[in-house]
């Protein structure tokens, strides 16, 4: 099965550390997250991986032909010239994928999810997108209805909400976790150019099934800070 980690990202939020290195190979332990990230989307089945490029993109480069060496199935898409965020990173990938739903992973999450399970709902529920969250501390969050269908989104921290179709008196507040099963009829409503996928789904989710997956036990982490990523060096003992 075909997956594509995102790992073109600047990484600022890392601070210095992403001034020397991009933010895909901040090494937990002995491994990068690029490596990380690779093994668990492998490891649960989705082993035909392409790679965004952009920061330092020769450095992660060298890191996907290190990875390949080893038995992997990697490929690069070249953003040099220009970061293309998520839904631009993607729809410039379109071509590496087939007929069939894929996942999409951002480099810089840990998890023990079984990305597999978030496939098999995706596929059960007939939607277009299934975008996998917990409850957690944010300040972002997916408005969802008791089906789980994207409905809107806020930002606590500026007051701002979208609100996708009427509003309800049962829409919830669910964390994105930064992993996506998706159907290849999404790049029918995509072009070229930097575009982020949230928007994209949010101007679709009236017309279209947009699902969330809730996976709240387990554990789960987001590497973009200098905090998160001590904290999970600690939590792997390294």
């Amino acid at each position: 099965m075909k997956a594509m980690i995102f790992a073109a990202g600047m990484g600022r939020r890392l601070g210095k550390l992403t001034k020397r290195l991009p933010k895909a190979l901040v090494k937990i332990g002995d491994k990068t997250m690029l490596q990380i990230a690779v093994e668990k989307c492998s490891a649960d089945g989705f082993d035909d991986i392409i790679i965004n490029v952009h920061h330092f993109a020769d450095m992660v480069e060298d890191e996907v032909e290190r990875l390949n060496k080893t038995g992997f199935h990697l490929t690069v898409s070249d953003e040099r010239e220009m970061l293309l965020d998520t839904a631009g990173g993607l729809y410039k990938a379109r071509s590496f994928f087939d007929d069939k739903p894929f996942l999409l992973y951002n480099t810089d999450i840990i998890t023990d999810l079984d990305l597999k399970l978030l496939l098999d709902y995706h596929n059960n529920n007939d939607g277009i997108a299934t975008l996998a969250v917990r409850k957690r501390p944010d300040n972002k969050f997916f408005l969802i209805d008791v089906s789980g269908r994207i409905r809107g989104w806020c930002n606590k921290a500026t007051g701002e909400e979208i609100i996708v179709g009427s509003k309800t008196d049962y829409f919830s507040e669910i964390a994105f976790s930064g992993i996506h099963a998706v159907n290849p009829e999404i790049f029918d409503f995509m072009d070229e150019g930097v575009q982020s996928l949230t928007p994209l789904y949010l101007s679709l989710a009236e017309d279209h099934k947009i699902f969330t997956f809730r996976h709240d036990e387990g554990f789960w982490a987001d590497i973009g800070t200098p905090e998160n990523l001590e904290n999970v060096r600690k939590y792997y003992g390294s």
